[in-house]
């Protein structure tokens, strides 16, 4: 082949090159998750616990996990890295108002909303909070074992479950029902257990679209020992993966 010919295939090939996609990194996350577990009133023991299962969960998945209780990284700029954000056993008012609009523009844009126990124990001012949560901490009773109906066998949550599911925490009464739009996925039996005060519908963890982006919330989570729990492990990541996007 004549020297001008090779030449010419270069210069051919060469714009081909220079518009290829660099390829991506196997080790790349999927997602990035931030837990967010702030406490203005009281704090649950449990926190680091479930800290540690949700990076074990983002470990399994491939999805990068951050775990932070600075609310400062409520900016839009702060939030703009993530796909989700985990609300563990937040209390009280965590966030001012210029974060609490940060936050709400984050799930407008489609990104996902995930609240652990009493992530309901939070923000009782902000109305756009309790809509995106779905309901409001009330009470509770001593920790205990109860009987929960697993209402939707379907869903990424609670597809690994039975029928019913026996299992100990601290059960949740809330100040109103969840609306009518959410998804139930639990409920709690009340006959199974004593100190319950929201009669035969007692649901302890839900999901639906709000705003924009995916909501997903689970009533259980009170004790360590629900961290190392393989079917509330489990629970948790598919809750999350519902939110992300990743199973329906």
């Amino acid at each position: 082949m004549k020297l001008s010919h090779i030449l010419a295939a270069v210069v051919i090939t060469l714009p081909v090159l220079a518009w290829s996609p660099a390829p991506k990194r196997a080790d790349e996350p999927t997602h990035r998750v931030l837990v967010f577990s702030k406490t203005a009133g009281f704090r649950h023991g449990s926190i680091p616990d479930g800290v540690e299962a949700m990076r074990k969960i983002g470990e399994s998945r491939g999805w990068s996990v951050d775990a932070t209780e600075d609310s400062g990284v409520f900016t839009e700029t702060g939030l703009a890295e993530y796909d989700a954000v985990v609300f563990l056993s937040t209390t009280g008012d965590v966030l001012d108002g210029a974060q609490q609009e940060a936050f709400e523009k984050f799930i407008h844009s489609g990104k996902g909303y995930m609240g652990i126990h009493a992530a309901a124990d939070t923000e009782y001012d902000w109305p756009w909070y309790a809509s995106l949560v779905g309901a409001q901490f009330k009470s509770h009773p001593s920790i205990q074992e109860a009987t929960i109906h697993v209402l939707d066998q379907h869903h990424p949550s609670t597809k690994h479950l039975g029928a019913h599911w026996v299992r100990t925490d601290e059960w949740y009464d809330y100040r109103s029902m969840p609306a009518d739009e959410v998804s139930k996925l639990l409920a709690l039996d009340e006959t199974t257990y004593e100190g319950a005060t929201m009669g035969d519908s007692h649901p302890i963890a839900w999901c639906h679209e709000y705003d924009g982006g995916r909501s997903f919330y689970t009533g259980g989570g009170h004790t360590s020992e629900s961290f190392t729990e393989p079917d509330f492990v489990r629970h948790l990541e598919g809750g999350l993966a519902w939110v992300l996007g990743e199973e329906d």
